[in-house]
Formats: C-alpha cells, structure tokens, sequence
C-alpha cells in the first residue's frame, strides 16, 4: 500500500519559522528521487516558500502543494493517505497537532512532529496508539531538541556500557543540559500553553501511567532530581522538568538493553549561582502568568507565529547535553551530544532527518505511539553524526570546559 501513495514525505506547516527551515535542510538534502510536497493553510504563502527552495534547488520548483488546515479534518485525511510518511511543523500541538495525529494513525501513515507538550503527547498515546498499531502506523512525537538529543544520547551512552563488555544490574543516567539560543513565536505559544494547564496535563499523565503497559521485572526511574552542585558538569545542577525525561523512560521501559534497574535524571547546567537563582524565578513567574488569561496573551504577543531568530542570532547559538552513566560496578562512563543552534536549526535538521529516517532506512518493524530511539536507534544517531551534530564519549569526568 505505501508503495503506491504519490509522496514519500508531506511536510505539513511549511510556512511557519521551523517548517520553512525544515524544507530548506529537505531541498539541500533529501535523497535523489525523494518525492516529497509541502502543506499548509494558505495557497499563496506555500507557493513563496517553493519559490524560496527553487532558488537552493531548481527542481524545488515543481514541488506539489498540498492545502489544508489543520482543523480540516477531511482534507488532513487526503494528506495523510498521500504520503508515507507526514512531518508536521504545526503547533501549539495541544491545539492545532490532532486531527492530523488521528488522520495518520487511521490511515497507516508515519508521522513525527517536534512538539515538547506533555499532556498532547500523553493524548494522542490514550486515544490513537492501538489505532496506530492496527494500522502499522509509527507515530513520533518530539523528533526535535525535545527529545531527540536526551533520547538518542541516553541511548548512545547505553550501548557504548555494552560494548565495552557491561551488563550492570543497575544504571543510573544524569543529564546535563546546556544552551545558548532563543525562542520563535510558536515555541513560545507552546510554552505557556502547557504552563496554563498544570491540571490537565497531570490528569493526563496519571491516565498515560494507568494504560501503560510496565515492563515485567524490571524497573525504571525518572526522578526529579535536587538542585546540587555538579563536579562533573561543573555547574549548579537543576532539575530541569521537561517532557525529555518521560521521553527516555518510556525508551528504557520499550529497550531491553537498559537493564533490569535503569534511572534517569535531567539537569540544567548553569554555571554561576546567581544566573541559576535568576533562572529558577523567572520560569516561575513565567509559569504563574501563564494562569491568567491577560498576562499569558501579553507574553505570546512577544514573539507571534512564524517569527524566530535570525540567521546571525542561529549562528550564535548551540547546545551541550552531558551524560553521567554510573553503573553498580567500574567508573563512570560520560558522554556528550553537542550541536549548533538548539530550537531551530538543529531542531529542523532532527525532524527532516527523523522524516527521512523512518522513510529509507532499514528499521525494526514497530508501530503505535513510538520514541526515537524505539523506532529509529541507531540509524538515526548515524544520520544526525554525518548532519553534523556530535555523539562521543568523553569517558571519566574531563578536566575542562564542556566544548563551548
């Protein structure tokens, strides 16, 4: 069936900051033959960014346009059934990202997005996994820095414990996230939409807990974590409460290479106190505001859709996550994966490349609501290495600064 659907991939939300420079990394580097279109709401503004990727590849010119909304769910029906596999670059997700989740499942498609919203990805699990493995279906959320960096890595630092001959009873992970970069309208949009729903998103995820299946006789921990001064890291430690860490736990719950006893814990590395103390007020106060309907409107009209960072500011940016393996025996085992600009370079350069990973590649066959190192592993740690982005291991507690 997915032999005879006219596009390989469907980039939904073309138009917007992170989906036009995912269709720029797809001009530059889709595989010869790729057949791929853009879609989105609005005709006339899908054709100005062809127009744009005509310019980086003359046969870009002729690429389809496919027009749908993203509360259409009849014409997200037909996109879906087109291609094998859809990309979408549509967020808030909470709002806008079902409809075509639920098209994609129905219809047996691959999809990925980069949404880092708990309570949306805990939703589409409830209410579109067992459709998604009826039909074959590999759903993929967070193929962004949410979670792909966190996800793949824990990953990376697993396997490497095993080929050097380890197989502990007990692993216990400690990430150690550091950045450098800004945020785009719809990044932010996200944000205080999740910061509104506190409830919500707990209801959701004690149902996630509820129907998830565990793993029999094994264990595995995601705590949160206490704010500490990390030699390792050589920073202060905080607890960093991201969807990243439900991410890895649901890899190491699907992965028997994790072992029987597996933790994981996700830090913000700041390096002086007072910038940590900073950090801390202001996600509160962030956070608080997003419970009242003016202020949370206010910050949202910061930054509109479809506005980010410019190329010079992308170019000033990167990322570091630094990984502590302890095991019940031998020393500990650190690892890095670093790349440039986190929210939007290397963001579209994960999604296109998660895209593509899930389209050509030699995969484990799976289906229902996936994460990446589930559904793609290694392959697609191979296409982010030879992207550009760095996995390596840096073995005992290095001596100096972590890279930037």
């Amino acid at each position: 069936m997915a032999a005879v659907r006219p596009y390989d991939l469907v980039l939904f939300g073309a138009t917007g900051f992170t989906g036009r420079l995912t269709a720029e990394y797809l001009a530059r580097n889709a595989p010869e033959g790729c057949r791929w279109a853009l879609a989105g709401r609005d005709a006339d503004r899908l054709a100005a960014v062809r127009t744009a990727l005509a310019a980086i590849d003359p046969r870009c010119a002729e690429l389809p346009l496919l027009v749908a909304d993203a509360g259409d769910r009849e014409a997200l029906r037909e996109v879906a059934a087109s291609a094998r596999v859809v990309v979408s670059a549509v967020g808030p997700y909470l709002r806008l990202g079902e409809p075509l989740v639920a098209a994609c499942a129905d219809s047996g498609t691959d999809y990925v997005d980069l949404t880092g919203e708990p309570e949306f990805v805990d939703r589409m699990y409830l209410r579109h996994h067992e459709r998604a493995v009826a039909t074959g279906a590999r759903l993929v959320h967070a193929c962004g820095f949410d979670s792909v960096p966190h996800d793949l890595g824990v990953l990376f630092t697993v396997e490497e414990l095993l080929r050097r001959g380890a197989a502990p009873e007990r692993i216990s992970v400690e990430g150690f996230v550091r950045v450098a970069g800004t945020v785009s309208g719809g990044t932010l949009a996200s944000a205080m939409t999740a910061f509104s729903r506190p409830r919500a998103m707990a209801r959701a995820a004690r149902e996630r807990r509820a129907a998830d299946p565990r793993p029999e006789g094994r264990r595995i921990r995601t705590p949160a974590g206490r704010p500490h001064r990390s030699r390792t890291a050589r920073a202060w430690a905080l607890p960093l409460p991201t969807i990243d860490p439900q991410v890895v736990g649901r890899s190491a719950a699907a992965l028997d290479a994790y072992g029987p006893d597996f933790g994981y814990t996700h830090y913000a590395a700041v390096r002086r106190l007072p910038i940590a103390v900073g950090g801390v007020v202001a996600v509160t106060a962030i956070a608080l505001a997003a419970q009242l309907r003016p202020l949370r409107r206010a910050l949202e009209r910061l930054r509109g859709p479809g506005e980010g960072p410019g190329e010079r500011q992308r170019a000033g940016s990167w990322f570091t996550v630094r990984f502590v393996a302890r095991t019940d025996a031998g020393r500990p085992l650190v690892t890095e994966v670093s790349g440039g600009d986190p929210g939007y370079q290397e963001t579209s350069v994960m999604l296109a490349e998660s895209a593509l990973c899930l389209a050509y590649d030699d995969l484990p066959p799976t289906a229902g609501q996936l994460t990446t190192a589930v559904a793609m592993g290694r392959p697609l740690i191979d296409r982010l290495t030879s992207a550009g982005l760095s996995f390596r291991v840096l073995d005992a507690p290095p001596t100096g600064a972590p890279g930037h």
